[in-house]
């Protein structure tokens, strides 16, 4: 891909994708008055940052915000992976410790009994690390 365009719009698409992520959640706890476990509010913490983070990358074009931006993405991405695992693997599932007031495995949203929660968390995360992982290969 062209470095230009990685390094004109990596950072602003990686931005959008922490934004709709974050606005999702919130719109999930306060509109639909879905109550997150505590693996979704580990998730969250390594979202929001992300949000504020690559919006201020974005504006400044600061490359290196891949530094900060990539552990971020990386740890948020492996919670959501194991969060998806307790929903959707029996073993994981059977397995599960106690979560809180609202269990990990139960599932708010089940589309088509792929799609949850977790899974678009992660796909979000997934997205900012490959737009990093490009910003930082193009800056270089």
């Amino acid at each position: 891909m062209n470095k230009k365009f990685v390094l004109e719009n990596g950072l602003y698409l990686s931005f959008a994708a922490a934004l709709v992520a974050a606005a999702g959640s919130l719109y999930l706890s306060e509109i639909m008055q879905f109550e997150p476990c505590k693996l979704c509010w580990f998730q969250r913490i390594f979202m929001y940052p992300l949000t504020i983070l690559l919006g201020i990358a974005a504006v400044r074009k600061d490359y290196g915000i891949w530094r900060y931006g990539l552990p971020l993405s990386i740890i948020g991405g492996c919670i959501s992976i194991y969060h998806y695992a307790i929903q959707k693997v029996p073993y994981f599932h059977d397995n599960a410790t106690a979560c809180g007031r609202v269990p990990c495995e139960y599932d708010y949203l089940d589309w088509w009994g792929v799609v949850t929660i977790p899974l678009l968390a992660l796909i979000a995360f997934i997205i900012i690390t490959v737009l990093l992982f490009m910003v930082r290969r193009a800056s270089r």
